[in-house]
């Protein structure tokens, strides 16, 4: 026991437990602070994942669109409700 309070004394003792303890929890650079930012990496890490993937299918859908004319016409009927000039065009609403 008498061992241990010999260390106890020393000031770079006391100095180095302080200054750990500083920068484990009082710091703005924490261990908790370290972990929230490590997991909102992961998370954002994740999120560019899925959009590249969705800009990959994205891009895949347009070439498709751009090379067939009939595809383009149906997807332009169907999403801007766009006709042609000898048509009439209902637009039913379901509730």
């Amino acid at each position: 026991m008498s061992k241990y309070l010999k260390y106890t004394k020393n000031f770079y003792f006391i100095f180095t437990v302080l200054f750990v303890l500083w920068m484990i929890f009082i710091d703005s650079n924490d261990i908790l602070t370290q972990f929230k930012l490590s997991s909102k990496v992961r998370e954002l890490e994740n999120q560019k994942k899925f959009l590249l993937e969705r800009k990959d299918k994205i891009k895949q859908d347009r070439e498709e669109l751009m090379s067939n004319s009939e595809l383009l016409e149906k997807f332009a009927r169907e999403r801007y409700l766009m006709k042609k000039k000898t048509e009439d065009l209902y637009v039913i609403v379901q509730d």
